[in-house]
């Protein structure tokens, strides 16, 4: 059964926090809101999780997973990114928007496109998020909680809770959260590719 941590939106509380903390780095799975829609979370290195997420999203091994991460200088730990796509980045960043890019020696293997060695990148603009990744140290293994065969994310804490009890170990609760994924832009070809149109404004990439 999976525990329900109801947190502040605007002033996270902090035993909350370290206690999710401890439950992620004891390898438990999460689902946590975000700046677009609630997402699954689990810690960078944790294979366990990343399996647990393959089957619940029943995803093949072509699919990008997400590096949710703090600020820039943590993200370019784990991507590659030039001055340009790195000014064309920062300039939406924090937002709803995932960047592909191509991955570092940092990143684990089994996160990456098989073929391309490439992975997602993120920065929300989200509160609970920004204190949970301080907190955490590092970023958080994510992807969007987008179930087999529905067209629309779950938006709201207490169903997530309601329909994957038996599969998580915690579910984040911290206000509203939007109801549709990120943009998704692939930088790893050289220039910008929108190839998934969500909550952040794909306009500027086209």
């Amino acid at each position: 059964m999976a525990r329900y941590f109801d947190v502040h939106p605007e002033d996270p509380q902090p035993r909350a926090i370290n206690q999710i903390v401890e439950l992620l780095t004891s390898g438990g799975l999460i689902a946590y809101p975000t700046d677009s829609c609630y997402a699954l979370g689990a810690q960078l290195g944790n294979k366990e999780a990343l399996d647990r997420i393959r089957t619940i999203r029943q995803l093949d091994d072509k699919h990008h997973f997400t590096l949710v991460c703090k600020d820039f200088a943590q993200l370019g730990q784990f991507v590659q990114i030039d001055n340009d796509v790195f000014r064309a980045i920062k300039a939406v960043t924090p937002g709803a928007y995932t960047f592909i890019l191509p991955a570092t020696r940092e990143v684990p293997r089994r996160l990456m496109h098989p073929k391309k060695k490439t992975v997602g990148v993120r920065i929300p603009d989200h509160r609970f998020v920004q204190v949970l990744l301080a907190e955490l140290g590092e970023p958080l293994l994510s992807s969007t909680l987008l179930l087999p065969g529905q067209n629309d994310p779950l938006t709201q804490g207490w169903e997530i809770k309601e329909e994957l009890d038996h599969v998580l170990d915690a579910v984040v609760d911290s206000g509203d959260t939007g109801a549709e994924p990120t943009t998704v832009v692939d930088f790893s070809g050289g220039s910008a590719e929108v190839v998934r149109r969500g909550m952040g404004d794909p306009s500027r990439f086209e």
